[in-house]
C-alpha cells in the first residue's frame, strides 16, 4: 500500500489538514511548516494524486496549444518547436501540463479546440498564430475560456491578451539593413497575407521603401500563399529588368527555399544576392552560408504567452494586455554591401 496523507502527517507530527495545505501551497502556514512537512514527504516518497488534487480544485493544471497548421507542417517550421519550448519551460515552472491539437486541416484543429474546452480537458488555450477569418478566436472569446494568441490579433485585439514582436518595425530595419549597404533593388518574399505576420512585415518594408524614396513596383514584392510558390516568386523576381540585389524574406524557412531558388538560376548569395531574413532559428545558423536573421525571441514569446495565460487562469482580469518582444538584428554571411 503506498504512502497516505496520514503517514506524512503523524510522522512529521501535524494534521491531516495542515499536509493538505501544504500540498495546495496555502498562504496561512508558514514556511517553516511547508518545508519540514515537504522533507517528510520526500523521505517517505509521498507522491500527489494530481487528478484527485485537479478535482478538488476544478482544475486540469493542463493549458492546451492551438497550432497554424498540421503537427507534420508545424514541427516543419523551426518557429513552433522553440515557440513550444519557451511555452513548455514555464509551464514546467508552475506544475502546468500542455496539450496539442492534433488535426491534419483547419476544421479538424477547429473540432480539437471544441473538445477540449467543452470537455473541460483545459483550463486555458494559448493560439500559436494570428489569422484572419480564423473560426478558433471568435470560439474562444464567445465561450470565455482565458486564452492568449501569439501574434497581434485580427480584428479585436483590445479585447485578447496577445505576445507578439513589433514586426512592421521590424521589417522596416530589415529593408534598411540593405539599404544602408547601397542596395536600391530589392525584392521581398512573404507569405499569406491572410496571417498577421504576413500582412505586417509586408508594411513595414513598404514603409522603407517609401521612406527611402526607392524606385519600386509592387513586381518586386511577392506573397506566395505555400512554400511550394517560393521557387516561383524567386525567378519572377529575378526575370525583372531590373532584378533585386538583395532581399527579404518573412522567415528563414523561406530564406533557405529562395536560396535554393537562386542557385538553381546560378545566382550566388552574398557575391550577386544579398538575402536578410527573420526569426534566428536554427536555420539560419547553420545554413550555407548562415543567414543574417533579425532574432524576433521565438522562446520568450511562448514563455510571456504561457505566464499572461497561466495568471489569466489564476486571477482571471476584465483588463487584456499586450506584451511587445523586442527584436535583434544578426548578421552573418548572406549580406554584403554593394559596390
Amino acid at each position: 500500500m503506498g504512502v497516505t496523507i496520514k503517514d506524512v502527517a503523524k510522522k512529521a507530527g501535524v494534521s491531516t489538514s495542515t499536509v493538505s495545505r501544504v500540498i495546495s501551497d496555502h498562504p496561512k502556514i508558514t514556511e517553516k511548516t511547508k518545508q519540514k512537512v515537504r522533507k517528510v514527504m520526500e523521505e517517505l516518497q509521498f507522491h500527489i494524486n494530481e487528478n484527485a488534487r485537479n478535482l478538488v480544485q476544478k482544475s486540469t493544471k493542463t493549458i492546451g496549444i492551438v497550432m497554424k497548421s498540421s503537427a507534420r507542417e508545424s514541427f516543419h517550421d523551426p518557429f513552433f518547436p522553440e515557440v513550444l519550448r519557451g511555452i513548455s519551460a514555464l509551464c514546467h515552472n508552475q506544475d502546468f501540463s500542455i496539450s496539442l491539437t492534433t488535426g491534419e486541416s483547419e476544421d479538424a484543429i477547429y473540432q480539437d479546440v471544441i473538445k477540449m474546452v467543452q470537455g473541460k480537458k483545459v483550463d486555458g488555450i494559448i493560439v500559436s498564430y494570428s489569422k484572419q477569418d480564423d473560426k478558433v478566436v471568435p470560439y474562444l472569446l464567445e465561450y470565455g475560456i482565458p486564452f492568449v494568441v501569439i501574434g497581434k490579433p485580427l480584428g479585436e485585439a483590445n479585447n485578447i491578451t496577445y505576445v507578439d514582436n513589433d514586426n512592421v518595425k521590424a521589417s522596416r530595419e530589415a529593408a534598411e539593413f540593405l539599404i544602408n549597404r547601397g542596395h536600391k533593388k530589392i525584392g521581398y518574399i512573404g507569405g499569406s497575407l491572410k496571417f498577421e505576420v504576413s500582412k505586417y512585415r509586408l508594411q513595414g518594408f513598404k514603409e522603407a521603401v517609401l521612406l527611402n524614396q526607392l524606385n519600386l513596383t509592387e513586381d518586386y514584392m511577392k506573397n506566395p500563399e505555400s512554400p511550394e510558390l517560393i521557387g516561383k516568386a524567386v525567378q519572377e523576381l529575378m526575370a525583372l529588368n531590373e532584378p533585386p540585389t538583395g532581399i527579404v524574406a518573412i522567415d528563414d524557412l523561406t530564406a533557405l527555399n529562395s536560396m535554393l531558388a537562386l542557385r538553381e538560376q546560378h545566382v550566388n548569395v552574398p557575391e550577386d544576392v544579398s538575402l536578410v531574413s527573420f526569426n534566428n532559428t536554427i536555420v539560419s545558423e547553420f545554413s550555407n552560408p548562415p543567414l543574417t536573421s533579425i532574432d524576433t525571441q521565438i522562446y520568450q514569446l511562448g514563455y510571456e504567452a504561457a505566464r499572461c495565460l497561466i495568471e489569466e487562469i489564476s486571477q482571471p482580469s476584465l483588463y487584456k494586455r499586450s506584451i511587445i518582444i523586442p527584436t535583434i538584428m544578426v548578421e552573418r554571411e548572406t549580406t554584403k554591401p554593394l559596390r
